[in-house]
C-alpha cells in the first residue's frame, strides 16, 4: 500500500531496516536522498544475527547526486545502496544491487536475497555473478548466506514461491524445466549454503528442479 509521506515516519521506516547500530549512519544517508511524496510500501521483516529488522518493499526517493554519495563514509555508502536495491525501478534497483551483492556486511544479505524472488531476470544474473562463493563448500559468501537463509526459514519459503511464479508466468516458455532457470539456480545454492550450516535439509517449496 501506497501512502503520503510524513517526514518522521518514512525516517523511522528507513532506519528500521538495519540495525540499531546503525542508526547513526543510516540518518546520516536519509539527510543526503532527496524527499519523495510517496512514503516506503509495507516492509517485509527478517532476522539479522539476533536483531529484527523491517525493510521497505519499495522505495521512491530520486537517487541522490554523485556528489552527496561522496560525502558518505563506505558503510553509509553500503546502507544507500541497499535502500535503493528497493526502488520502484528495475534499472535503479539492479545498479545498486551490484554495489552490495559482494559485501561481507551481514546486514545487507537480505536485500540481495529479497531480489533473488522478483522478476527482473538481468538482476537474477547480476547476483549469481557477484556470489560465486555460494558454490564453494566453506566459502565465506557460503557461511554468510547460509547463516541468514538458516535464520529465516519462512521468508526462504516465500522466495522459494515467489521463484516458482515468476518462472512460471513470465519465464516458463525460454526454461520449460524449472532446473534450469537462473532463479532456481540461485535458490539450491542458497538452499545448499544453509544446510551446509545448520548439518540438516530444508523443506521445499519449489517443484523438483528437473521437472517443469
Amino acid at each position: 500500500m501506497q501512502v503520503q509521506r510524513d517526514p518522521s515516519n518514512v525516517a523511522h521506516a528507513l532506519t528500521a531496516a538495519f540495525p540499531l547500530r546503525l542508526a547513526d549512519d543510516v540518518r546520516r544517508v536519509l539527510a543526503v536522498m532527496p524527499e519523495s511524496v510517496t512514503a516506503p510500501m509495507t516492509p517485509f521483516e527478517v532476522e539479522v544475527q539476533g536483531e529484527t529488522v523491517a525493510i521497505p518493499s519499495r522505495v521512491y526517493n530520486e537517487e541522490p547526486g554523485t556528489e552527496c554519495g561522496r560525502a558518505l563514509s563506505e558503510t553509509q555508502q553500503m546502507i544507500l545502496h541497499c535502500l535503493y536495491s528497493r526502488h520502484h525501478d528495475g534499472r535503479v534497483r539492479q545498479r545498486h544491487l551490484e554495489r552490495i551483492v559482494a559485501s561481507g556486511e551481514s546486514w545487507a544479505v537480505p536485500f540481495v536475497v529479497r531480489l533473488v524472488g522478483e522478476y527482473v531476470l538481468e538482476i537474477i544474473t547480476s547476483i549469481a555473478h557477484g556470489l560465486p562463493g555460494l558454490a564453494e563448500p566453506g566459502s565465506a559468501q557460503r557461511r554468510l548466506y547460509g547463516d541468514f537463509i538458516a535464520r529465516n526459514p519462512a521468508f526462504f519459503a516465500r522466495t522459494e514461491r515467489r521463484v516458482v511464479s515468476y518462472w512460471s508466468c513470465y519465464y516458463r516458455w525460454e526454461y520449460g524445466a524449472f532446473g534450469t532457470y537462473p532463479g532456481c539456480v540461485l535458490l539450491e545454492a542458497l538452499r545448499a549454503a544453509a544446510v551446509e550450516q545448520v548439518g540438516a535439509r530444508l523443506p521445499r517449496h519449489t517443484p523438483p528442479p528437473q521437472l517443469g
